[in-house]
């Protein structure tokens, strides 16, 4: 896909009202506030636990996942429309992919058996580098595609189920599949881009959707540590 003079894909518009930019903003910063609260919480929480080094590394890589995200994301949508909001637009997308990687990998470190977990583990995160040197290099191009990829992504862990998914406890279990459906959901909001609040209510899911894994991530953490 071109680029437009000010570095916008062909075909992007921004086109919200004033009441639009602001409710997404308030969900926005609601975000962000939440999303340091709890990357620093929960890893102060597997730094006072008894686990090993490659589970601490594993929820570390979660929170900044989820700081980066989160702050990226902010930034991007209350960005004025400029040249820096496009270049924005590229990490906000490319960031994704990166939570998702970051999601499996305290749940494989921590309750993941064996080659099959690992291997799962390894082969999202190549996916994912892959999804986001094409968000950063290729901004515009096969963002319907991305789509798919990243629901793809996010539902991968049902292949290795056993290995890591099943292995989870009921409430984390429960809490990272009403997360992927919330993400699943929010899609459709996503591309509807003619229903008024669109992004900020695609932004909710995602807040909600986040919070959910949060809070299957930091149900496992307290469990291997307890």
């Amino acid at each position: 896909m071109l680029l437009a003079n000010d570095g916008r894909p062909t075909g992007v518009t921004w086109n919200y009202t004033r009441r639009e930019l602001l409710a997404d903003g308030a969900i926005h910063v609601l975000g962000v506030a939440l999303g340091v609260a709890g990357a620093i919480g929960i890893v102060v929480i597997a730094a006072l636990s008894p686990l090993s080094w490659v589970e601490r590394a594993g929820v570390a890589i979660y929170a900044a996942g989820l700081v980066s995200m989160l702050g990226v994301s902010a930034t991007y949508n209350m960005c004025p429309v400029s040249p820096r909001k496009w270049l924005l637009r590229r990490a906000d997308h490319a960031l994704i992919y990166l939570m998702i990687a970051g999601t499996y990998t305290p749940l494989v470190a921590l309750v993941g058996d064996g080659l099959p977990a690992w291997g799962l583990l390894g082969t999202v995160w190549v996916v994912a580098a892959i999804g986001m040197a094409l968000k950063l290099m290729l901004p515009g191009r096969y963002d319907r595609a991305a789509i798919g990829l990243y629901l793809t992504l996010g539902w991968s862990g049902v292949v290795a189920y056993d290995a890591v998914i099943g292995r989870l406890a009921p409430d984390a279990l429960w809490l990272l599949a009403i997360g992927g459906l919330l993400y699943s959901l929010g899609v459709v909001f996503h591309v509807w881009r003619t229903l008024p609040y669109q992004n900020a209510i695609w932004h909710a899911f995602v807040l909600a959707a986040t919070a959910c894994h949060y809070g299957a991530v930091l149900s496992t953490v307290m469990g291997a540590g307890s």
